[in-house]
């Protein structure tokens, strides 16, 4: 699969770049700055460009801080689906809360751009991403059956656990909250936690 990752500079989309890489993608980070994202791709062995020159793609990933999700894509001329894997989250006195109660980063993205939009893995954390694939379940929810696909398939690439489908792309809400408990339990546990799902055979 060929990826592009948008804030590929960043921690996540750092270790994600490293996982499929691993899994044999062809992947090409992605940055507001073409010296920063080919300063980056050369530690990974990767291509860099600036956002708006990554080129012909099969997905997108935005992977920039919830704050610059709708700056980032806006105007940008995509033609591949995109996955979110941002979350809004609002940290005070040292405990994190859902940073909004309207639409999600996911559902206010696909207002703004012309493609068909994925969210999750939002359970999946930098760090033991960047170690390796987490013995965790990502989950994804859209609702383009195509982009849907396409993330399940890269999310299942980069996890040791199953890659879940989480239904419409409103299910984003809950997961982007669902962010926040995870930074409480790391923060009480001194730990990274994951999520993995029973039942399903």
């Amino acid at each position: 699969m060929k990826v592009a990752i948008l804030g590929g500079t960043g921690k996540f989309g750092r270790a994600l770049a490293v996982r499929l890489v691993e899994a044999g993608d062809d992947v090409v980070i992605g940055s507001r700055d073409a010296e920063r994202a080919r300063a980056t791709a050369d530690e990974l062995g990767v291509r860099g460009a600036r956002n708006d020159e990554v080129g012909d793609v099969d997905l997108v990933v935005l992977a920039v801080e919830a704050h610059a999700a709708l700056a980032t894509v806006r105007d940008l001329p995509l033609a591949a689906p995109l996955l979110t894997v941002a979350a809004e989250v609002a940290v005070a006195d040292g405990i994190a809360r859902p940073g909004s109660a309207g639409p999600s980063i996911a559902e206010r993205v696909a207002e703004v751009v012309d493609v068909e939009v994925a969210a999750g893995m939002h359970s999946i954390a930098a760090r033991p991403l960047a170690k390796s694939r987490p013995e965790q379940d990502a989950f994804v929810c859209g609702d383009d059956g195509e982009a849907k696909r396409l993330a399940l398939e890269l999310a299942a690439k980069v996890i040791r656990g199953r890659a879940v489908d989480a239904g419409p792309l409103a299910s984003a809400r809950a997961l982007e909250a669902m962010t926040a408990v995870l930074l409480n339990l790391n923060r009480a546990y001194k730990t990274h936690v994951g999520l993995r799902i029973t039942g399903i055979p």
